[in-house]
């Protein structure tokens, strides 16, 4: 079963802990932190007011399975869990088994005024499955039971699935057939096809193997205005695509409830190599390099000097003469104070992959990198879903960790990561509070690179500080995006926290023209009200 106020299941082996040399610096980078006092369930289930929907056959009316309905996995989401402070809940909770479930459960929602919610794997991190204060009774769709393989065309490498099936039961039923779909979110394992569709999703292997919205063929949307089908044509000039209106879409104009995407064949052979260079300013111009000559790498990951520093140590835990050593071993080869981390992938052919790498390393030394042969690229790919499971720990001694991300272009890069680090770094100055923040492009394109930066803060003395604390650093972050010409999410999606920010990738126009098409399939404005677009104010 899924932890209630938390990220994963219970008992999972990926649980973290904090030990002693990584709470020591934590202390050293933010200071001392203290731990605030947990709600239970209980008391969350003991906040949830009577429903206002009448009984239904598909629809749950149970407290708990409100409450398991009512966050996703934000930091706010994360506080208001464990401070107990959670101040909306749907009305009731609905678990399909088909499509045609689907549209009588948004038949009933029409005729009766409903607000409707839908639910994938429950792991937005900007608020897109929050009820708000609404006035009318709020319906959650949770697709879970909707996640086998329907169809599988092998001569057209096609698979059409239920939008409920998440990473690792999609990847399980086409694996059985020997294909693969190679989108690997950090949220794989809990986050589901139909969530990645409507959030325009990017796998950490995006170069092999696209993002969603490449491997997104077609499917099946049930609206308020009825199904909508889309066709699986390999290309087509016959006006604008019909695709992309659901891609990002976030459930503000229907409920995807079939999607078709395009596999290929397992991998013969993958590895991870991590190469270590003398200066941010050098691994830029690697990474850059490795992707305008399109040399074909999977995945190529870039940590900055700050970044690079905390992993290795963090990662050592108590016993750091590990990453002591390797520092000494990089210096003698030039790689000293200043140092990053790129973490490239192949994937593919064995002939494929050995070219791609050999040309990958050339590449890289030709610019003074000096590549790892302990294993680190392995140990990336060992843990490269855990990262999620830190934030229970750090929040269980009185720590928060969050993260935001954007894109631009190469010619913005530098510039956009200082500047975005410096906001956050600052922005709890007035309060005397340092944060540790740190940043790493996560995938790059010909054109330009994300960009991800994490940070650290202490909670403070209570969850109502620790709230304050994030708004003013989202703020501060946020903001710096805008002024730096990036996209407010470059794989999070917008849900309630990025909407206020969209005008300005958007324009006036362009948020005109989105809504009208929410407006088309949806009138009354049923479908997730208050995610996507900006306030109406």
């Amino acid at each position: 079963m899924r932890l209630w106020n938390g990220w994963g299941n219970e008992n999972s082996e990926l649980t973290m802990e904090l030990n002693n040399g990584l709470r020591g610096l934590l202390q050293a980078l933010v200071g001392e932190a203290k731990g605030l006092p947990d709600a239970t369930l209980e008391q969350v289930i003991a906040r949830v007011p009577d429903t206002r929907l009448a009984a239904h056959a598909l629809i749950s009316l149970d407290p708990e399975t409100r409450v398991r309905h009512a966050r996703g996995q934000s930091l706010p989401d994360w506080i208001a869990m464990h401070s107990g402070e959670v101040d909306t809940f749907p009305d009731g909770v609905a678990f399909p088994e088909s499509s045609a479930q689907v549209r009588e459960l948004l038949t009933h929602a029409k005729a009766n005024d409903i607000d409707v919610i839908p639910y994938g794997g429950g792991t937005s991190v900007v608020g897109h499955i929050n009820p708000d204060h609404s006035e009318r009774p709020v319906l959650t769709i949770d697709m879970g039971k909707m996640n086998k393989l329907i169809k599988f065309d092998r001569e057209s490498q096609l698979a059409t699935f239920g939008a409920g099936a998440a990473g690792p039961e999609l990847e399980a039923q086409l694996k059985a057939e020997g294909y693969t779909l190679g989108h690997f979110p950090q949220s794989w394992e809990l986050s589901t096809v139909g969530g990645w569709v409507a959030s325009r999703s990017s796998g950490q292997q995006s170069l092999h193997y696209g993002r969603i919205e490449n491997m997104f063929a077609g499917g099946s949307i049930e609206t308020l205005a009825g199904t909508l089908d889309i066709p699986t044509i390999p290309a087509s000039s016959a006006g604008p695509d019909v695709r992309e209106m659901i891609l990002g879409s976030e459930g503000r104009m229907g409920i995807i409830t079939e999607v078709t995407v395009r596999v290929t064949p397992l991998p013969e052979t993958e590895s991870f190599q991590v190469v270590f260079f003398p200066s941010w300013e050098v691994g830029l111009t690697a990474a850059r390099g490795l992707i305008q000559q399109r040399i074909p790498l999977s995945m190529v990951r870039l940590s900055n000097p700050i970044e690079t520093t905390s992993l290795l140590y963090m990662g050592a835990g108590e016993d750091s003469s590990g990453v002591v050593a390797l520092e000494a071993a990089l210096a003698e080869k030039g790689i000293g104070a200043g140092k990053v981390m790129m973490t490239f992938g192949v994937t593919g052919a064995p002939k494929q992959c050995a070219l791609a790498h050999e040309m990958a390393i050339e590449q890289c030394t030709s610019l003074g990198g000096v590549a790892d042969q302990a294993g680190l690229g392995d140990n990336w790919a060992h843990g490269r879903f855990r990262a999620p499971y830190l934030r229970d720990p750090l929040g269980t001694a009185g720590y928060a960790v969050d993260t935001m991300e954007t894109a631009m272009d190469w010619s913005k890069v530098p510039q956009a990561v200082d500047k975005i680090e410096s906001a956050i770094r600052n922005g709890l100055s007035d309060e005397g509070e340092q944060v540790h923040a740190y940043t790493h492009l996560s995938h790059v394109y010909g054109q330009g690179s994300s960009i991800y930066t994490t940070y650290l803060f202490r909670f403070g003395d209570s969850y109502q500080t620790a709230m304050a604390r994030w708004e003013k650093l989202k703020a501060a972050g946020a903001n710096e995006i805008v002024a730096c010409g990036g996209t407010i999410s470059h794989q999070h999606g917008v849900g309630t926290d990025h909407r206020n920010y969209l005008a300005a990738e958007k324009g006036e126009l362009g948020l005109a023209a989105i809504n009208s098409l929410c407006e088309l399939f949806d009138p009354n404005g049923q479908m997730n009200p208050g995610k996507l677009l900006p306030d109406s104010k």
